[in-house]
């Protein structure tokens, strides 16, 4: 499973990320799932822009293939864990990404990121970062 931090997916909704594209199009669309902090960062550019109803409607269309992950008792076992050896090795990560991190991690998921120096400093967590990647299409 696949869990898809809020820059890959605003990058393939303004259609930068064509290996997003044909990764998602080509594979199960039950490998990809959303964070839901991901959801509400995602639903924060809505409040956010001047063109709300267009957002909207980018947001919507782009989520509705995807199932959201709750953050659950599980997720906050894994928050836990990672916040305590984190601060405890002053490797600190933004809040929203803790939680993205944690929900990644208690559902075996590989996050797929842009934001790989940051993420990077979790233990066990498995990132890709579909930028570096080839597309050959």
């Amino acid at each position: 499973m696949y869990l898809l931090d809020s820059n890959i997916c605003i990058d393939f909704m303004r259609g930068e990320l064509p290996y997003a594209y044909d990764m998602m199009r080509n594979s199960s669309p039950k490998l990809f799932k959303i964070p839901a902090i991901v959801e509400g960062e995602l639903r924060l550019c809505i409040e956010k822009s001047k063109q709300p109803e267009k957002a909207r409607w980018l947001v919507d269309e782009f989520t509705l293939p995807f199932e959201v992950v709750p953050f659950d008792s599980k997720c906050a076992h894994a928050y836990a864990r990672i916040r305590g050896e984190l601060e405890m090795t002053g490797k600190k990560i933004g809040p929203n990404d803790l939680i993205i991190a944690a929900t990644a991690l208690a559902n075996n998921a590989v996050l797929v990121t842009n934001n790989v120096d940051e993420f990077k400093r979790v233990p066990g967590l498995s990132l890709e970062c579909w930028y570096e990647m080839e597309w050959d299409g």
